[in-house]
């Protein structure tokens, strides 16, 4: 684990608890279809999969249906209708970004989430202070390929091994690998359908001041040594 010159953060389940408004979505939909709603503890692993994997819990379809096109392109715009009813900064985030600007790093935010979603979400979150932030589409790939965060980190301008990247999925630590980045399991965020513990991330930690004191004890070896 290289000092980290930069810290690159997931957004949804690694910043931000965004999941109350898309499963909020998909039961929306459902009570369109005269359907009860699914309870929000068997949506909430899936809200770092984007529209297929809340589709999928909350639906049973996959891309390969017929009508998955139709009811993805309702539930991005469901979504969008009331994009931050719910959604806030996990415990403690607040905290650990002070503490990376106390520390004269830079972060930023790379997500799989589209631009349309993710402007708007960073200023109604109050992260308008991230150095650069790479949606879905920004580039031509999404994670866990790693052009997202390699153009993190261009934009950012430290190379791609002085980077760290957070994320609670286990694309984002493949992605992470693939960039030459050290990997960070957040183990509070949604996680998916595995355990951090098998995703061979670099390091797992279970809070936002835990990552904050093992980039401080990382400065203070480097400092020290």
């Amino acid at each position: 684990m290289h000092n980290p010159q930069a810290i690159l953060f997931d957004l949804d389940g690694t910043l931000a608890d965004t999941a109350p408004d898309l499963a909020a979505a998909i039961n929306a939909m459902r009570a369109q279809r005269a359907l009860p709603p699914v309870h929000y503890l068997s949506l909430r692993p899936f809200a770092s999969a984007g529209a297929r994997g809340l589709l999928g819990a909350g639906f049973n379809i996959t891309p390969d249906d017929t009508d998955y096109e139709a009811m993805r392109i309702e539930f991005l715009n469901t979504y969008e209708s009331a994009l931050a009813v719910h959604s806030h900064l996990f415990e403690h985030v607040t905290t650990l970004l002070h503490g990376l600007n106390q520390l004269g790093l830079c972060w930023g935010i790379v997500t799989n989430k589209a631009q349309r979603f993710t402007k708007p979400l960073i200023s109604l979150l109050d992260l308008q202070e991230a150095r650069c932030v790479i949606s879905g589409d920004t580039t031509p790939h999404a994670k866990p390929h790693p052009a997202p965060l390699l153009e993190a980190a261009r934009r950012i301008g430290v190379r791609s091994e002085h980077c760290w990247y957070i994320g609670d999925d286990l694309r984002d630590i493949q992605a992470a690998e693939a960039a030459g980045m050290t990997s960070i399991a957040a183990a509070w965020g949604y996680c998916g359908a595995t355990e951090p513990t098998q995703w061979k991330a670099d390091a797992i930690i279970d809070s936002p001041l835990e990552l904050l004191e093992l980039i401080r004890a990382k400065h203070l070896q480097v400092a020290t040594s």
